[in-house]
């Protein structure tokens, strides 16, 4: 990855290692604030095929996610830029030209 970032920039820089998690959750059911911090629960939908033929439909825990209220705002804002872009039709522009025909 190039270094982006120009003298004098302040700036941090954010790196993302191999090891950080990806996570995915269905929904964010419980929310509340301890000590000034927030706390967001989210789970996950999973399907359990039982041997005796039923599938059970089960919510697990997928994280406990903690941050300040300033950090809460920055992923709402976040969240919402993302939503908007479901909002705008789908970009579709003339295909590359890969080279010359023979």
């Amino acid at each position: 990855m190039a270094d982006m970032t120009k003298p004098g920039d302040t700036r941090p820089l954010f790196k993302t290692p191999d090891t950080t998690p990806t996570i995915y959750f269905d929904l964010a059911p419980t929310f509340g604030v301890f000590s000034g911090a927030i706390q967001i629960e989210l789970f996950a939908r999973t399907l359990t095929p039982h041997p005796d033929g039923p599938i059970v439909t089960e919510f697990i825990g997928a994280a406990h996610l903690r941050c300040s209220p300033a950090a809460a705002a920055r992923l709402r804002d976040a969240i919402n830029e993302v939503l908007k872009m479901f909002e705008q039709p789908p970009q579709i522009g003339p295909a590359a030209a890969t080279g010359r025909l023979n």
